[in-house]
């Protein structure tokens, strides 16, 4: 039996009632795509999912990654590889490629959507599977000969890593050592070592081109001064795609991790053992740049991975509360003959998987909300709309740290101290696929920028650098919507509310920052709590959206057909997550209201 179940319905909900996708779809640029074609790719990615990709996630884990130090090479589980190829074989690669080399352009929306059950599923199938994605930045970014590169990467299944992080240079790229060398043939050799490589090396393809960043001779300190090379692992034909001889870039050794033990984490050595040739990226030195379109992409990944992860684990404890009998009814719980009932009748089991439910729902609607601003730059690029795609790229822009930042940190406390705990102490076994969720979900709040840089780019470059412009456009779409009454005019109250104590945060913060100006030390103020308002404004953008989920929900429980329960739980959910999170922003206020600084000036042998 899987351990994964989709939740086809929601995602459903989410894409056509909720966000209107089915508006934009058979249209325009997305004219091969329209709702009937989408819901068939929903319904068949979800089988896949559920069956064939599941089907080696526990085993994958257990077997791992194997790394031999002779050869360099990692080599992956059987069944693993089964379920990757299935997944390849069956062209899902195509909704990532670029039109011109073979790909289908479909929407964000929907792309991330099929995403999420690919994620669920098994993670790492969709991780090993980005090649397509890199090659997509190289077809679009690279000079004539990197094209015909990115062709070869999608025809051929090459894989592809990104490589930033090195040994002293983690968060702090601009740090880094790794260096590059123009050649006579107008190739650059690059030497230096990295760490922390996703998918550096695997049997599952029979080239590998990384993305690696490096400072070419002679420029200047800093990330201004990156370049992105890209370095195969087998030399090759531009033409043929005939692989030659070995490229310069090594594994060394591979991390031993506490979850996603399949996807090989890796040090890599350029240019120890022979030269590490490398292409510069379209013939510029723009490396930073050029790498932000994978780290975006990159970015939205691991939220929705996060999320993903969470909405298996609430499908597990739910299912699980439904037939784990233990205990009497809290009303007889006096009488010690009354009958055992499922955990699901306890309240505090009740209260637990609602938590659940508000948040994977809220959070899935929050990844699909974001891309659906993806579709809608999309489109107003194809129509020259120069004013409203300035809107949504700044949107786009804001929303993406919450996206990780926010929905990953939740995902992780939440598989812990709801999902895995709703099985007590069987949830800490290997018997339910709950303790691989926690593991495998603890590394989604440190890739691609730990929680806290999340804040500050939330803050420092979404905020202040934007001049609030996102921020507003965002915030005025949510009190139009908290002013709009109708039947869940308390709850538009609390949120109306809750978004000036947003509001007050955000220009308390502000205030600092200014301050700083004069006096650059009251920065610390700021610093000190720009996750909290990244984790503060994800709980108000939740709210938003699972109240415009309720509202939709109860027009439509005036024919429910067989829908009139999930309805009926739309409408909890939000109410619920209004009465019970939305009082916290009040409380986060006040804290940063009375924000002092002092933190800063005690002594580190104090702690």
């Amino acid at each position: 039996m899987s351990h994964y179940t989709a939740n086809l319905r929601d995602i459903e909900f989410c894409l056509f009632d909720l966000l209107k996708r089915d508006e934009v779809m058979g249209k325009t640029i997305f004219k091969d795509v329209d709702r009937e074609t989408a819901s068939g790719m929903l319904e068949e990615i979800k089988r896949l999912a559920e069956n064939d990709l599941a089907e080696s996630f526990i085993e994958s884990d257990r077997l791992g990654a194997q790394f031999n130090k002779e050869t360099g090479d990692v080599k992956l589980p059987e069944s693993f590889k089964k379920s990757y190829r299935t997944f390849m074989d069956n062209e899902w690669w195509r909704i990532d490629a670029p039109v011109e080399i073979g790909g289908t352009l479909i929407p964000a929306s929907l792309r991330w959507a099929i995403a999420e059950m690919v994620l669920g599923s098994n993670p790492s199938i969709h991780i090993y599977a980005s090649g397509t994605a890199f090659a997509h930045v190289a077809y679009v970014l690279g000079n004539d000969d990197q094209k015909k590169m990115a062709k070869l990467m999608v025809d051929n299944d090459w894989g592809a890593t990104m490589q930033l992080t090195e040994p002293d240079a983690g968060s702090d790229v601009g740090a880094g050592r790794s260096k590059a060398v123009q050649q006579s043939d107008g190739t650059w050799h690059v030497t230096g070592t990295k760490r922390y490589i996703t998918s550096g090396d695997s049997d599952l393809n029979p080239n590998i081109v990384h993305y690696v960043l490096a400072r070419p001779e002679g420029a200047g300190p800093g990330t201004k001064g990156l370049s992105l090379f890209l370095v195969p692992k087998f030399m090759f034909d531009f033409e043929t795609g005939e692989l030659g001889k070995r490229n310069g870039v090594y594994v060394t050794s591979i991390e031993h991790k506490m979850g996603l033990n399949v996807s090989a984490t890796c040090e890599m050595n350029l240019g120890e053992k022979e030269p590490a040739v490398g292409y510069l990226l379209g013939d510029v030195h723009e490396g930073i740049a050029q790498m932000f379109k994978v780290i975006e992409y990159a970015r939205m990944m691991v939220g929705t991975k996060a999320i993903a992860t969470l909405s298996a684990g609430y499908q597990q404890a739910l299912a699980y509360a439904k037939v784990r009998v233990q205990g009497p009814d809290l009303t007889k719980a006096a009488d010690k003959a009354s009958p055992r009932v499922t955990i699901i009748n306890h309240p505090d089991v009740r209260r637990s998987l609602m938590v659940q439910k508000s948040y994977s729902e809220g959070m899935r609607a929050l990844i699909l909300y974001t891309a659906s601003i993806q579709d809608e730059i999309l489109l107003a690029k194809a129509a020259n709309d120069t004013d409203r795609t300035d809107d949504m790229e700044a949107l786009n822009d804001l929303l993406l740290p919450i996206v990780k930042g926010y929905g990953s940190e939740k995902s992780w406390v939440l598989l812990g101290t709801e999902s895995l705990q709703t099985f007590g102490g069987a949830g800490f076994t290997e018997d339910w696929p709950l303790e691989q969720y926690v593991r495998d979900a603890k590394i989604d709040t440190l890739y691609e920028g730990t929680t806290a840089i999340q804040g500050l780019d939330f803050f420092f470059r979404k905020i202040i650098k934007d001049g609030g412009r996102a921020l507003g456009l965002l915030g005025k779409e949510i009190a139009a919507f908290a002013a709009s009454g109708g039947e869940l005019a308390e709850e538009k109250a609390a949120l109306a509310k809750t978004l000036e104590d947003l509001n007050a945060m955000t220009g308390t913060l502000v205030g600092f920052a200014m301050e700083s100006q004069e006096n650059v030390e009251k920065i610390y103020k700021a610093g000190l709590n720009t996750t909290r308002l990244l984790m503060s404004v994800g709980e108000v953008i939740i709210a938003w959206l699972l109240l415009r989920q309720a509202e939709i929900a109860i027009t439509k429980s005036a024919n429910p057909g067989r829908d009139a329960d999930f309805y009926a739980g739309k409408v909890a959910s939000a109410k619920f997550f209004v009465r019970t999170v939305l009082p916290h922003i009040k409380a986060e206020l006040k804290i940063v209201l009375s924000e002092t600084g002092d933190l800063m000036e005690i002594s580190e042998s104090a702690f």
